[in-house]
């Protein structure tokens, strides 16, 4: 994350970067997919919000941090943008087990599945981004690569379709699960400050 911070702060944003709990530098016993760091999100939010309470914020969340922004959404923000984010936990195991196994995949996805809760302490069901992207009451920006096997185009589109408007779609030809910034860097840079400015006004 640090080129998109670098770009948006020599735009003229401030920027507030964390790791969320069990990752990096902070403490916390594992990572829950999204279930407690959805947390971490709020506070965040919390603390942009304290130190420029004049100032629109806004949120990019990347794969498990766009699924943490949805979890925790509605949110107090002015715009989102989410890349690379799994409609359900389901869809996620299923799809990277099958990235890996191809069409083997099935067996082992559901043993992974059903380990969740022993594991985790919270049903798959509780994994829903695509449930909460209706709540998101800001501009959205939904984006991800068009080969992209852990997080497909049909279930971007669907994610898509469930938004509120305003609400733009990119699907970043040729990329997969990956760092959209780096695979296109300036295209993605016009695409995210045009809608900031559009949005953050």
């Amino acid at each position: 994350m640090l080129n998109r911070a670098r770009f948006l702060s020599a735009a003229g944003y401030s920027i507030v970067m964390i790791d969320f709990q069990a990752h990096g530098e902070s403490s916390g016993k594992q990572i829950t997919v999204g279930h407690l760091e959805q947390r971490d999100v709020t506070a965040t939010i919390k603390f942009a919000r304290d130190q420029h309470p004049e100032e629109p914020v806004a949120v990019i969340g990347v794969s498990l941090g766009g699924v943490s922004a949805l979890l925790a959404s509605p949110l107090d923000v002015d715009a989102m943008i989410l890349e690379s984010v799994f409609p359900t936990i389901d869809a996620a195991i299923h799809n990277r087990v099958q990235a890996r196994l191809g069409f083997l995949s099935m067996v082992p996805a559901e043993i992974l599945l059903l380990q969740l809760e022993p594991r985790l302490g919270f049903a798959a069901g509780q994994l829903c981004p695509i449930d909460h992207v209706s709540t998101v009451d800001c501009p959205l920006f939904l984006i991800s690569g068009s080969k992209d096997q852990h997080t497909t185009v049909k279930e971007t589109r669907r994610m898509y379709e469930f938004a509120r408007e305003p609400k733009q779609l990119w699907l970043v030809e040729g990329a997969g699960h990956v760092d959209l910034h780096a695979f296109k860097q300036n295209e993605y840079e016009r695409h995210i400050l045009k809608f900031l400015a559009q949005s953050m006004k």
